[in-house]
């Protein structure tokens, strides 16, 4: 199969005393999420899209929190390791879009930056790769600044 597509989503609680990491920067804010690494839902959600899509399982199966290894660790280095997985099928991207739910704070500031990161690890041009924001309008739990989420959709083409 020459194209594939994946899909990832990913939830954190939001929580004080933790610091705020998100697409591979850290944003300043009065919470942050909580997780057996550095909790970075966007990131953890690209990773599952790119699992996802050449049927390799998801993130928590190939960097399970039963994994001391693994405690606090830089999702980036998740990230690599799950490109590096599709580059070993022989799989490239083509593009990444991504969007994230949350309340506060507003991030769409950090975007540029958040993209020239992931493109420098997944071999992009960061026009490749399209970061959203939106908000549940304060409903649910995500409106009452108690979690976040994220989701990513990839599209990866087989290599000569």
């Amino acid at each position: 199969m020459a194209y594939r597509i994946g899909l990832g989503t990913d939830f954190h609680q939001l929580v004080t005393g933790r610091k705020l990491w998100l697409g591979g920067i850290e944003i300043p804010h009065n919470k942050g999420m909580l997780g057996h690494s550095d909790a970075d839902v966007l990131l953890h959600a690209v990773c599952d899209a790119l699992l996802g899509a050449l049927g390799l399982g998801d993130i928590g199966l190939h960097f399970p929190d039963s994994d001391k290894t693994l405690k606090d660790i830089d999702s980036k280095i998740l990230l690599e390791k799950s490109y590096q997985l599709i580059r070993q099928k022989g799989f490239r991207i083509v593009n990444l879009d991504t969007v994230v739910c949350l309340e506060k704070p507003k991030i769409m500031i950090y975007a540029p930056e958040m993209r020239a990161i992931m493109a420098g690890i997944l071999e992009l041009n960061a026009d490749d790769i399209s970061i959203k924001a939106t908000t549940t309008e304060k409903l649910g739990f995500i409106g009452r600044e108690e979690g976040v989420m994220a989701q990513a959709v990839v599209l990866l083409r087989k290599t000569d």
